[in-house]
C-alpha cells in the first residue's frame, strides 16, 4: 500500500514515519527543499523522543521517502494526508490557506481515485472546502476523476507521539464513502491487532471531535489552576485537593496539576479556533472563553510571586530559569509560559539566565534570542542568581543536588511553577519555596 503525507511538521513527520514502520510505502512531501534534504540525511526538524530512530530506519529501508514533488508522490497512492499548518489568524480562526492549497494541487495532479484525508486540525466544514477545492481543480482540467474526502484527526501528545501513533487509544475517521472507508480500514489494520480502536463517523463530527478533545483537556488545566489560586487565598493545599478529586474516576487524575498555564501548538490555537467557530454560528462558548482567560492570567502567576517577594522593581536582579519549552520532552516553544515570564521579569528590570535540556536552540532562533543568557547546564544558570524559577518539569530537574543549589544561589529561594518539589523537606534545608496553590 502506498500513501503520501503532505507536510513534514510535527504531525506529518510522525505520521509518515509510523505508517512506514508497519510496512506501508510512504512519501512525505514538503515545499521546503532544505528541510527535505536534511530529513534525507537524518536531521530532524523537531525534537521528539524516538522519532529520529524510526525515520532513519525506514528511510534506509526504502519504505519512507521525502520529496518536494506532490504530483509524483500521489501517483499510485491510495491516500493523501494533508498535514500542513493551520495557524491562527488575527481573529483566532484557523487559517486554511495551506490546507486548501494542497487540496487544489492534488486536484491538478491526481490521475486516479484517491482518498484525501485531513490530518491537520481543522474547523468543521473544512472537509467540504477541501472537496470543493479538488473538484474545482478537476473541473478546470475537464476531468471527472473520482475521489473521496475524509477527516482523520491526530491525537498525539508531544513527547510521546511515536508511541501514541503506534499504540493509539482511538483512531477517529470521518468518512462518507464506502470505498474510502475500506481503504482507511486497510491502512489502519496494523494498529488494530490488539483490539478495535477505530471510531467511524461523519466528517463534521470527526472535525469537531479533535477540537472538543483538546478543549476539554485545556478546560481541566484551567479549572485546576483557578482552584489552586483560590486555595492559596483560603489556606488550602491544591496538591491535596488534586488528589482528592482525581481519585473520582468520573474526574480522573490527568490534566489536573496546578502550574503556570498550558502552551504548545495545539491547546491555545484550538481553543481560540473553536471559540471563533462558535461565534460564526451565533453562539458563545462561555466556558471555553473563561478557560482561555484563566490560562492567559496563569502565565503571569510565577512572575507575580517573584514581584510580591522582591517588590515591583527588580532592577539589578538576576533570576535562574529551569525549563523553556511548554512541556518536557519537546523543544516546542509555541505559546510557552516561559516567554511570558521572561518578558515580565525583564520589564521589571531583571536579567534572566536559562537552561533547558532541548529547547534552547529553538528559543534562540525563534523566540528569546536577545532576552536571555543561555547556560551550559542547570547549575551554571544558578551562579549569582537571586532565585530559581522552575518552569518546565524536565526529569533532570526533579532531584538536583540541593547542597550545590544552595551554594550557587544568592538566596535559598525557589519559585516552583510545577509543584514538583517537597516544600516541607526543602524548608529543613533552609530553602524558602513558593509554588502554585499553597501558602
Amino acid at each position: 500500500m502506498k500513501i503520501a503525507v503532505v507536510g513534514t511538521g510535527y504531525v506529518g513527520l510522525v505520521s509518515g514515519a509510523c505508517f512506514a514502520d508497519v510496512g506501508i510505502e510512504v512519501t512525505c512531501v514538503d515545499i521546503d527543499q532544505k528541510k527535505i534534504e536534511k530529513l534525507k540525511n537524518g536531521i530532524m526538524p523537531i525534537y521528539e523522543p524516538g522519532l529520529e530512530e524510526i525515520v532513519v530506519r525506514n528511510y534506509k529501508s526504502g519504505r519512507l521517502n521525502f520529496s518536494t514533488d506532490l504530483g509524483e508522490a500521489i501517483q499510485g497512492a491510495s491516500v493523501a494526508f494533508i498535514a500542513v499548518g493551520t495557524p491562527p489568524g488575527e481573529d483566532g480562526s484557523a487559517d486554511l490557506k495551506y490546507v486548501l492549497a494542497v487540496a487544489d494541487e492534488i486536484g491538478q495532479k491526481m490521475t486516479d481515485y484517491i482518498v484525501v484525508a485531513t490530518k491537520s486540525t481543522v474547523p468543521v466544514t473544512t472537509g467540504e472546502k477541501v472537496r470543493g477545492a479538488i473538484k474545482n481543480a478537476l473541473d478546470k482540467r475537464g476531468s471527472d476523476l473520482p475521489f473521496a474526502v475524509a477527516s482523520n484527526p491526530e491525537f498525539l501528545k508531544e513527547g510521546a507521539a511515536v508511541e501514541d501513533f503506534l499504540k493509539p487509544d482511538r483512531i477517529v475517521i470521518g468518512v462518507d464513502d464506502e470505498r474510502a472507508e475500506e481503504i482507511m480500514k486497510r491502512l489502519y489494520k496494523p494498529f488494530q491487532l490488539s483490539g478495535e480502536r477505530i471510531i467511524y463517523m461523519d466528517i463534521p463530527s470527526a472535525e469537531m471531535t479533535k477540537y472538543a478533545a483538546n478543549s476539554m483537556l485545556a478546560t481541566k488545566i484551567s479549572f485546576m489552576n483557578d482552584i489552586a489560586n483560590l486555595c492559596e487565598k483560603v489556606g488550602a493545599d491544591a496538591n491535596m485537593v488534586r488528589k482528592g478529586i482525581g481519585s473520582d474516576p468520573r474526574i480522573g487524575n490527568k490534566f489536573i496539576y496546578p502550574g503556570v498555564g498550558y502552551g504548545g501548538s495545539c491547546f491555545p490555537k484550538d481553543v481560540k479556533a473553536i471559540i471563533k467557530t462558535a461565534k460564526q454560528y451565533g453562539y458563545d462558548l462561555r466556558v471555553l472563553q473563561a478557560v482561555e482567560d484563566v490560562n492567559d492570567d496563569q502565565k503571569h502567576v510565577l512572575a507575580n510571586k517573584v514581584k510580591a517577594h522582591f517588590g515591583e522593581d527588580l532592577s539589578g536582579m538576576t533570576f535562574a530559569m529551569w525549563g523553556l519549552s511548554f512541556k518536557p520532552n519537546t523543544d516546542d516553544m509555541r505559546e510557552a509560559p516561559a516567554g511570558v515570564i521572561i518578558d515580565e521579569l525583564r520589564a521589571a528590570g531583571a536579567t534572566v539566565k536559562a537552561y533547558d535540556p532541548v529547547a534552547m536552540e529553538e528559543a534562540k532562533e525563534h523566540y528569546l534570542f536577545d532576552k536571555v543568557t543561555y547556560c551550559n547546564d542547570a547549575y551554571d544558570a544558578l551562579v549569582d542568581a537571586d532565585a530559581l524559577l522552575l518552569v518546565t518539569e524536565w526529569s533532570e530537574f526533579r532531584i538536583p543536588s540541593w547542597e550545590v543549589v544552595g551554594k550557587l544561589l544568592k538566596n535559598k529561594l525557589i519559585f516552583d511553577g510545577r509543584n514538583i518539589y517537597d516544600k516541607k523537606y526543602l524548608k529543613t534545608l533552609g530553602f524558602e519555596v513558593y509554588n502554585i496553590g499553597t501558602k
